[in-house]
């Protein structure tokens, strides 16, 4: 028996402005270190050993895992991975979700935060928000650096890393993942084998770990959010 806990960064800047955020790296908020700490006493409060951890290569999942690190009173280095990112949101980066849905409509907003492969235009490499211009980014290889993303295309890179250097762990170790919520998204479709319908009515909050209970042969025992009150509404598996 092992466990895999997914956990969404906590409430960042660019969340409470309510912008398309992608690859920019942004900070959490007040209330997101608030939601990171939380999330630290609820895994702490389960007395599972993890094993292994986790994170994008982004500011908002990082400052996540050091503040729940800090609670599970664990100095250790954690693994970071740009292929556990967000995704990429082209073009729509740095836009408002509000204004843009006055602009071209609600349903067309959506279709491009929860459709399945539609990709919002390419962002242009001059914008300072393209990856390339970002200083986190340098030392990858600029194949590998999108312009934009649909679903499948996060789906494809997040559970191909999962496969291979993760998936394997879990036969007899616990696993703490603090990523996006694509990236969680598009991991739940892997593990929980959801179709196109169900992953675009997904929803991943902020800071609420998902607990997954896998058996021997990495077939799925339970799962549960470990924030009750705030799951109440969530879809689980």
């Amino acid at each position: 028996m092992s466990f895999l806990i997914l956990v969404r960064h906590g409430q960042s800047i660019w969340n409470l402005e309510k912008k398309f955020t992608g690859w920019v790296d942004v900070d959490l908020t007040e209330q997101g270190k608030l939601e990171a700490e939380k999330a630290g006493a609820l895994i702490n409060n389960l007395n599972i050993k993890i094993d292994y951890y986790y994170s994008s290569f982004q500011l908002r999942a990082n400052h996540t895992m050091e503040i729940i690190k800090k609670i599970l009173n664990n100095e250790d280095n954690f693994t970071k991975a740009w292929q556990l990112n967000e995704r990429h949101y082209g073009a729509l980066t740095g836009l408002n979700k509000i204004e843009m849905g006055e602009k071209i409509g609600e349903d067309k907003v959506h279709e491009f935060r929860r459709s399945w492969d539609v990709r919002p235009e390419p962002l242009s490499k001059d914008s300072p928000y393209h990856p390339m211009r970002i200083e986190t980014y340098k030392k990858l290889p600029k194949e590998v650096i999108p312009d934009t993303e649909s679903l499948k295309d996060t789906y494809e890179r997040v559970n191909k890393y999962f496969k291979e250097e993760i998936q394997i762990k879990l036969t007899k170790e616990n696993i703490l993942i603090a990523a996006h919520g694509n990236s969680i998204r598009a991991l739940c479709k892997y593990l929980f084998k959801l179709d196109n319908d169900q992953i675009s009515k997904l929803e991943i909050p902020t800071g609420n770990p998902l607990l997954i209970q896998f058996d021997e042969r990495l077939s799925i025992k339970n799962s549960k959010y470990l924030d009750k009150e705030r799951a109440k509404s969530l879809l689980v598996f």
